[in-house]
């Protein structure tokens, strides 16, 4: 069979016929649990157990081998002995089928032993034009009443719904098919993607891009293979098809270098939380938020805004949901007086129409249809959290119902909006949910789950509305082209062969700054003494700045390396002087390379902007505010490049510092839209220089708005580019 549609996994997800290669007549044994699955949940195929002694297996003839089988098979799941998957494989590429599912262990998973059986597992599938999942997996499932398969060994078959789980853990996918009925979140297409051998997880968000049964993605994550690409993949499948991820390893230690402010900010996980930025994932920390989200975004609307109204019929818990909203991002809604009117009309006098809306311990049913309907209609209104603690005399039945009902009435009547329910305590809540469940509005034990879920999809709401942005690039190819020539030239410098990392020379850094149109302060360099700073000083307009210039000392500051606002040239000589005193004293005579004597700068807000490579991500670039005090206050944002003018926008906006630059207490307003060319010029350098290793501009100087920015400090850190996939893989 050839591979099919999708890439070759239609082979995979959507096979005519299926052979479970190490069937068993055992059942507890996991060849035989396959086959079990793949009968109890009715394929709508034919499937053949192989098993080498038996000639029936569970009631069906088997065949010693997959060539034996007299038909053409699809699919093959190999459930073998690690040492004996590589005689199967074979037998399947000359059989000719097109998918495998390898189950076995004992590859990449136990060491470089396995790794290279893995490796050369991998050319052999290729080269007989299959596709491969695992090997070391669960196996993978499709709910479309069409297909019916359950090709893995875990003892839950979910409902079928439109929700996929991808999963590179396959005991957490055990795990999320248990949670999944349990919750009754519907699941279209399941995959534990073992050692990712063959089939990436990019390849299976494409494919799921054009599955019609999928409308949400849900992924457990340990690894990316190629970063960059799931980025590209995820923004625009995103605009259609939400995509919620955990990805372990949060506290790892990370693998860049730390010897700039930029690595020392740059921790572990902050490349994965760009990522998920820019690409519009919803990122959550722990499995159980994927189902929390899953049970909102697989059949409640987007929220249109923050705007949150509370309805309860108690005080507390709605005071708990307001706290946690406006925690989390979110807004109370201002609840206007038309609809305050209208929540009047159906509560008691001592009932509250203000947010949250306390309908008090004696609400009915009917006081929360109606209380929901006006809330749902309310222009000031972009989503409800409805909360009910049940009395003992309560239906909590006939209150879920209720809310159902309101929601579809929003719906019929045109004002879709997004709606999530919180049932506290023990009371008839399985039965309030169940009705919640068919009636598809999310439920959840607390309100502070319920605001969470609900921030994490307004924040993707925000993502949907904005716009994709466009690339920062030169006016012409030519251009970038020359800037390129210039700054590889400055990056050169004089060395021959400069892979070694190493940091640059200030006239380097010059050179490379200029290539890009980066605004810097006249400057001039000279050798580590008094005299010659003095000399370089009568070429620059006083007053002028003094710093020493060192390949291994990175705040200069705090050995006393920085001497501001010198007026003449004795200033400039006896400080000079006083400075390799102090060093001399400390022991670090030997670390200054030489001096630069710099024009002051104007006056304006002090940020920091840098580069730090990730070996699988590329270049991150930083913004901050506090110049100096950045790592004290580490107010930053990090963005992986290339930078779009609206990622520029976003991390300019996104430090808490954000109204300093906005003219904050009638200060001026700061050249914002001259700080975000300037973090689009960083992106284009580190783009095309990939052996930029470190970079700090530190100070910048932000203008009033007109004038501009300058770049008052820099460091830069180059080498041999670190390990990352090309940009347009």
């Amino acid at each position: 069979m050839s591979q099919g549609g999708a890439g070759g996994l239609d082979a995979v997800f959507r096979p005519r016929s299926v052979a479970v290669i190490g069937a068993s007549r055992k059942r507890g044994t996991i060849g035989a649990e396959i086959f079990a699955n793949l009968l109890r949940h009715d394929f709508a195929g034919t499937v053949f157990p192989v098993n080498r002694e038996a000639r029936v297996v569970q009631s069906v003839r088997a065949y010693p081998t997959v060539l034996d089988i007299p038909d053409p098979v699809d699919l093959a799941v190999v459930v073998v002995p690690g040492a004996a998957v590589p005689g199967v494989v074979a037998e399947c590429g000359r059989k000719g089928v097109g998918g495998l599912v390898v189950i076995s262990a004992g590859f990449k998973e136990t060491g470089e032993a396995g790794a290279a059986a893995e490796r050369a597992l991998v050319a052999a599938v290729r080269q007989h034009g299959m596709r491969m999942v695992g090997p070391n997996c669960l196996g993978v499932l499709n709910t479309a009443a069409d297909v019916s398969l359950d090709a893995t060994f875990a003892p839950t078959y979910p409902p079928a719904g439109n929700v996929a789980f991808l999963s590179q853990s396959g005991a957490l996918g055990v795990a999320i098919l248990d949670h999944a009925r349990a919750l009754g979140i519907g699941v279209s297409i399941f995959c534990s993607m073992g050692n990712k051998g063959d089939v990436s997880g990019n390849d299976l968000l494409e494919y799921l891009e054009a599955d019609p049964a999928t409308k949400v993605i849900l992924l457990y994550l340990e690894s990316f293979g190629n970063p960059r690409k799931f980025g590209r993949l995820a923004q625009r499948i995103g605009r259609a098809k939400p995509i919620v991820a955990v990805k372990s390893g949060r506290s790892a230690a990370g693998a860049r270098a730390a010897s700039s402010h930029t690595g020392s900010l740059a921790g572990a996980d902050v490349a994965v939380d760009a990522l998920c930025r820019q690409a519009g994932v919803i990122r959550v920390d722990v499995v159980e938020d994927l189902f929390s989200m899953a049970m909102l975004l697989a059949h409640q609307p987007v929220p249109a805004g923050p705007r949150v109204a509370i309805l309860s019929n108690a005080g507390g818990p709605g005071i708990l949901a307001a706290d946690s909203l406006e925690q989390n991002g979110l807004e109370v809604a201002t609840l206007g007086a038309d609809t305050q009117a209208r929540l009047r009309e159906t509560l008691p006098p001592e009932a509250s129409v203000r947010n949250p809306v306390d309908m008090i311990a004696s609400a009915t049913p009917v006081n929360y249809r109606r209380c929901a309907e006006a809330l749902l209609a309310a222009p000031e209104v972009d989503a409800l959290l409805a909360i009910f603690v049940p009395p003992i005399t309560g239906d909590t039945a006939a209150v879920a119902r209720a809310v159902v009902e309101a929601e579809r009435a929003g719906r019929a009547a045109g004002r879709a909006k997004t709606v999530v329910c919180c049932i506290m305590g023990t009371h008839g809540v399985l039965q309030g949910v169940a009705e919640l469940q068919e009636g598809g509005v999310p439920c959840y034990p607390y309100p502070t789950g319920a605001a969470l879920a609900l921030a994490r999809a307004a924040q993707y709401g925000a993502w949907l509305a904005r716009p994709t942005g466009r690339a920062f690039a030169f006016a012409t190819e030519a251009e970038g082209e020359a800037a390129a020539r210039r700054g590889r030239a400055a990056l050169a410098g004089s060395e021959a062969e400069p892979a070694a990392p190493r940091w640059l020379a200030p006239g380097s850094i010059e050179a490379l700054l200029g290539a890009y149109d980066l605004p810097t302060l006249r400057a001039r360099t000279c050798e580590p003494a008094a005299d010659a700073a003095a000399q370089a000083a009568t070429r620059l307009r006083f007053p002028v700045a003094l710093k020493i210039h060192s390949a291994t000392i990175t705040h200069k500051s705090d050995v006393g390396g920085v001497a501001l606002g010198l007026a003449t040239p004795e200033a400039v000589r006896d400080a000079a002087r006083a400075m390799l005193e102090r060093l001399e004293a400390a022991g670090q005579r030997g670390a200054v390379d030489g001096f630069q004597v710099q024009e002051m700068a104007p006056d304006g807000l002090e940020v920091i902007v840098g580069v730090t490579q990730d070996p699988s991500f590329g270049p991150l670039v930083m913004f901050g505010l506090g110049g100096v005090y950045a790592e004290l206050l580490r107010d930053v944002a990090f963005r992986i490049t290339p930078l779009t003018d609206v990622d520029a926008a976003q991390m300019v906006r996104s430090v808490r510092s954000w109204p300093l630059l906005d003219g904050y207490r009638g200060a001026p307003p700061a050249d914002v839209p001259a700080l975000e060319a300037l973090l689009g010029r960083v992106g284009q350098m580190v783009e095309r220089h990939p052996e930029i290793l470190e970079m700090d501009l530190n100070p910048v100087r932000v203008l009033p708005r007109g004038r501009g920015v300058v770049v008052v400090d820099a460091r830069v850190r180059a080498g041999a580019p670190v390990g990352r996939p090309p940009p347009g893989a």
